[in-house]
């Protein structure tokens, strides 16, 4: 993994003009497994714990920046999908993780979530990086 170029990626997406296709949101995949779509549970088992590491170093380099968040317990986001209207990116968000690092990052007026995407066994397993204007729910 490279953290440095992750983090340098997420800053320079606390400025970048959001895609008209897209709303108001960035979601870019960091890293992204390949050949674990439907394919061996301890293999898959063993790449989502490696990018939970990945997502846990990107932690530690941004929260002496943005502040100490204790992880965000994206379950709760998806539950509230059966019964609500969540707004994008959180809803797509909370149907592929299970967990994210959250921040609003200082002075953009954007929000940053780190997240690993492990829910769907017949996709691959991504690190991905959200960077938005939309508060989270």
């Amino acid at each position: 993994m490279h953290t440095a170029r992750h983090i340098a990626l997420i800053d320079e997406l606390c400025f970048r003009p959001f895609p008209a296709e897209h709303g108001r949101s960035h979601v870019v995949e960091l890293e992204r497994s390949h050949g674990l779509r439907g394919g061996d549970p301890a293999e898959r088992a063993v790449t989502v714990g490696q990018y939970e590491k990945y997502r846990d170093a990107i932690y530690e380099r941004l929260a002496p920046r943005w502040g100490q968040t204790d992880p965000w317990n994206l379950q709760t986001i998806l539950l509230r999908t059966e019964r609500e209207e969540i707004p994008e990116p959180w809803a797509s968000l909370s149907a592929r993780a299970r967990v994210a690092y959250l921040w609003e990052a200082e002075g953009t007026g954007r929000w940053v979530a780190v997240a690993v995407a492990e829910r769907d066994e017949t996709d691959e397993v991504e690190l991905l990086a959200v960077v938005t204007q939309t508060d989270p729910v």
